[in-house]
């Protein structure tokens, strides 16, 4: 296990929360806001709940929000509204060496309002699995050729592996980079838990498909030959998000149908086949940016999470904004905070009996460091 969840005695249970109505449990969240000012950090990922969003000091996606944890100074305690492999990371980066003794080895708290909120993608790849795949890579192949790349979308115990064996972590927005910085120092990529943030990065750089073999860690090989994998670039993890890999070829050329003029954008988790058909790809950030840019009158399709496409859709009521599938699909684990558990977790921490608090082990911490480093001085 990577991480230890610290539930002392609960003096208010979830039960208490779940009946009160979100202005009575914003004005309660408000109030603990209030009296620590800013020996608080609520975090907010973009996908989160609309009230919640509200209530967060910072809100980004998972880079904005790594480094943004990396930064904090003088609090005392970060609340992540995220999922569980947020918090890990902002334990680490918040927690790491430098910032301990500059407090003077205060630990800054993390916790994570609902333990369910979680990433069926990062689940797809566990410790277990990539050791061994590395194992039987290493009877093929020479693995100091390979350089091991986790999305950020992974556990902690993964950012490790990566750190112990030279590799590095990267976030939708450099992936890119990422694999530059991998390819200066080795032949292979071994790329997990999502096959198609890897793919799409590595065809835009001009790595053929047949240089990219799946690995699928239930099959001998990864269901690969030798030959297959000894003229590999990129070996790329069986594993994907669900809610991406949901847009089809078909839901964009609907869109261009009834609306010639549209643009389409999707986050680079989509597949390849969306992505060739799209106008634009880009991580959560330069989706945001992206329209907040563009001109009055424009109009989009796009390919990302639903609260956020609904976010972007009110706050600019100036441009014709869409859903690109027909279909709603969204994470029931990503968006799982609701007011309820963020007021809960707040006013136990206030009281002595904080809940959900999520603490990495130092040797993980330490190597998991290594990786996210190398990923937040990556361009």
């Amino acid at each position: 296990m990577s991480t230890t969840t610290l539930d002392s005695s609960v003096t208010h249970p979830i039960a208490d929360y779940k009946p009160l109505g979100n202005a009575e449990l914003a004005a309660r969240v408000q109030a603990v806001r209030d009296e620590l000012g800013t020996r608080l950090l609520i975090l907010g990922h973009h996908y989160q709940q609309d009230e919640v969003i509200a209530l967060a000091d910072l809100r980004g996606d998972s880079y904005e929000l790594s480094k943004q944890a990396a930064a904090s100074g003088n609090c005392e305690a970060i609340f992540f509204c995220g999922v569980h492999f947020m918090a890990e990371t902002a334990d680490v980066l918040a927690n790491q060496p430098n910032k301990l003794a500059e407090r003077c080895g205060r630990r800054v708290t993390v916790v994570l309002p609902d333990m369910a909120a979680g990433c069926s993608m990062a689940d797809m790849a566990m410790i277990e699995q990539v050791e061994g795949c590395w194992n039987e890579l290493g009877e093929v192949l020479d693995t100091a050729e390979i350089t091991p790349v986790t999305y950020i979308n992974s556990a902690a115990s993964l950012k490790a592996f990566c750190g112990r064996h030279g590799g590095i972590v990267c976030t939708s927005s450099n992936a890119a980079g990422v694999l530059n910085w991998a390819f200066e120092r080795t032949k292979r990529v071994l790329f997990f838990p999502d096959q198609h943030l890897g793919r799409n990065t590595a065809l835009a750089m001009g790595i053929p498909l047949s240089q990219m073999p799946i690995w699928d860690p239930y099959r001998e090989l990864g269901g690969n030959t030798e030959a297959a994998l000894s003229d590999s670039r990129v070996l790329l993890w069986k594993g994907h998000c669900s809610v991406h890999q949901m847009f089809r070829v078909e839901h964009v050329q609907a869109f261009r149908e009834k609306y010639p003029d549209i643009k389409i954008m999707v986050h680079p988790e989509c597949t390849m086949e969306v992505v060739a058909q799209s106008d634009l790809i880009g991580s959560t950030g330069r989706i945001i940016r992206e329209v907040r840019a563009a001109p009055a009158g424009t109009r989009w399709a796009i390919g990302t999470e639903l609260h956020l496409v609904n976010r972007l859709k009110h706050e600019h009521p100036e441009q014709q904004i869409h859903f690109l599938s027909p279909v709603v699909c969204m994470c029931a684990t990503m968006y799982r905070i609701d007011l309820a558990h963020l007021c809960w977790s707040l006013e136990n921490f206030m009281a002595g009996t904080p809940v959900n608090r999520i603490k990495v082990d130092d040797e993980t911490a330490r190597w998991a460091l290594v990786a996210l480093q190398r990923m937040l001085e990556v361009t």
